[in-house]
C-alpha cells in the first residue's frame, strides 16, 4: 500500500506532538512494508519543492515564503504554489490513501483535490483547529476556554483581538473569511473516509459540533516504554519529586503549579522540562514564582524524558485549556507514575481521581496545593496511585489498528 501523510510542518524545523506522531506513523508503516511519503510545508525564501529520503520515508517539503501567522491563515484560501506542489507529489507518488494530519498553513483546496480524484483520505484530529482557527479553544479577548464557534461572531472577535485591535475595521471581511473557512473544513470532514480521535472526549466534542458521527473513530495513540525502564523507589524522608514535561506557555498552567507549591521547599522538588517561554513577560512571571526547589531542565530528548520519569513520584498536568491527548500524561502512566491533572476534558478522561492520580480545579492554586499536600501527608498515597496506573496501548498496537483502517478505506 502507498500512504501519503500531509502535515503542516515537520522535524527538524518544527518539533511538536503532531509532528512527532507523523514521524512515528510514517516510519512505522514503512517498517510494516508499505511505501510511505510525507508532504509538508517548510520555511524558505521564494517558492520551491524538494524531496529527501529520511529512513524508509520520502519527505516532500514545499515552501512559499516564510509562514508567519497571517501568511498561514491566508494560505488556507490561496497558496497557489503549495497546491501545485501537492499536485506534483500526488502525480509522482500516487498514494492509495492519504492521511491528513494537519492543514494549518496549507491550502484547504487540498481536500477538494482529493475529493475530485476519489482518493480516500483519513483525518487525525490532533487539536480543535478544524472548528477553531486558534486550534486550542481559548479566546484571545478574554483568555478563557471557549465552547466553539457561535455564528463565527466570537471567532471574529478573537481575530480582531489577536491583531491587537488593528483589524477592527476589517471585522466584516474577517467574519466572511472565517465563515468560508468553516464551510470548507466542514465539507472536508464530511468527505473524509474516517475521522480519528485519540480520546473519547475529542470524538464527543467533534460530534457535538457537527462532525459526521458515522466517520468518527477513537484510536488511542501508542506509547512505548523503554525496555530498560525502571522506576527508582522513593527514599523515605526525602522531598516528594514532582515533574512537569511540556510546553511553557500560559495555557499549560505552569504558573498555577508554582503558586501551589510556594513555601513548600522542604517538602518537595519540582523538575520542569520544556523550552523556555517565548513570551518574556510570562518567563519573568515564572522566574518570580519559582522557589529554590524548582529546577529548570530545558528541552529533553526522549531518553532524557524517560530518565526523568524513572525518578519521578508524581507528574503534574495543570493545563488551563482542552488538550486532545497530552503525551506526557500517557507516558507518565506508562511509566507507572501517578498524575495530578486539571479536571478538564481529556485529562479527566485519562486520570481517574483516587485511582491513578488526583484531579484539581483548573487554575485554582489552592485546590492544586491541597492535592499536592494530600500526597505529602499520606506517604503511601503515591505508591497506591502508581499501582492504579494502566499503561496505554503500545505503538505496535496502534500501528496495527491504523493499518487495518487504511485497508478498510481503500477497499470500500
Amino acid at each position: 500500500m502507498r500512504v501519503l501523510h500531509v502535515v503542516h510542518q515537520y522535524p527538524p524545523q518544527y518539533v511538536g506532538g503532531t509532528e512527532l506522531y507523523t514521524v512515528a506513523a510514517a516510519q512505522g508503516m514503512a517498517g510494516r512494508g508499505h511505501e510511505v511519503a510525507v508532504y509538508t510545508r517548510s520555511r524558505g525564501q521564494g517558492t520551491g519543492l524538494a524531496s529527501t529520503r529520511e529512513g524508509a520515508v520520502t519527505v516532500y517539503r514545499a515552501w512559499e515564503g516564510d509562514p508567519s501567522p497571517a501568511a498561514r491563515y491566508a494560505a488556507s484560501f490561496g497558496g497557489r504554489h503549495l497546491l501545485a506542489a501537492f499536485d506534483q507529489v500526488m502525480e509522482e507518488f500516487r498514494p492509495d490513501v492519504v492521511h491528513v494530519q494537519h492543514l494549518m498553513g496549507l491550502p484547504l483546496a487540498i481536500l477538494a483535490r482529493l475529493r475530485r480524484a476519489r482518493r480516500p483520505y483519513v483525518v487525525t484530529l490532533h487539536d480543535y483547529w478544524w472548528m477553531c482557527a486558534n486550534a486550542q479553544l481559548v479566546t484571545n479577548y478574554s483568555g478563557v476556554v471557549c465552547a466553539g464557534p457561535r455564528g463565527y461572531v466570537n471567532c471574529t472577535r478573537c481575530a480582531v483581538a489577536r491583531s491587537g485591535g488593528r483589524g477592527a475595521l476589517l471585522a466584516p471581511a474577517l467574519w466572511g473569511s472565517l465563515a468560508w473557512r468553516g464551510a470548507l473544513l466542514h465539507r472536508g470532514l464530511g468527505d473524509a473516509a474516517a475521522l480519528l480521535a485519540s480520546t473519547r472526549f475529542v470524538a464527543g466534542w467533534y460530534a457535538a459540533h457537527g462532525a459526521p458521527v458515522e466517520r468518527l473513530r477513537v484510536l488511542p495513540f501508542g506509547v512505548d516504554r523503554p525496555a530498560d525502564f525502571g522506576n527508582k523507589p522513593r527514599t523515605p524522608g526525602l522531598p516528594l519529586r514532582l515533574v512537569y514535561i511540556g510546553s511553557l506557555f500560559r495555557l499549560k498552567g505552569v504558573h498555577v503549579a508554582l503558586e501551589a507549591i510556594a513555601g513548600m521547599e522542604d517538602a518537595l522538588e519540582l523538575w520542569v522540562a520544556g523550552d523556555p517561554p517565548a513570551d518574556p513577560a510570562y518567563a519573568e512571571r515564572l522566574a518570580t514564582l519559582a522557589g529554590a526547589n524548582v529546577h529548570w531542565m530545558g528541552r529533553l530528548n526522549r531518553a532524557e524524558v524517560w530518565r526523568l520519569l524513572e525518578n519521578a513520584d508524581v507528574m503534574l498536568a495543570p493545563s488551563l485549556s482542552y488538550e486532545t491527548y497530552c503525551y506526557s500524561v500517557h507516558e507518565a502512566l506508562a511509566a507507572g507514575v501517578p498524575v495530578i491533572a486539571s479536571n478538564l476534558g481529556v485529562l479527566a478522561e485519562a486520570v481517574q481521581n483516587g485511582v491513578n492520580g488526583l484531579l484539581a480545579q483548573p487554575g485554582d492554586a489552592s485546590a492544586w496545593r491541597m492535592a499536592i499536600r494530600r500526597v505529602i501527608d499520606d506517604p503511601g498515597l503515591a505508591e497506591r496511585l502508581a499501582a492504579g496506573a494502566v499503561p496505554p496501548p503500545d505503538v505496535a498496537t496502534h500501528l496495527a489498528q491504523l493499518e487495518d483502517l487504511y485497508h478498510a478505506v481503500t477497499e470500500s
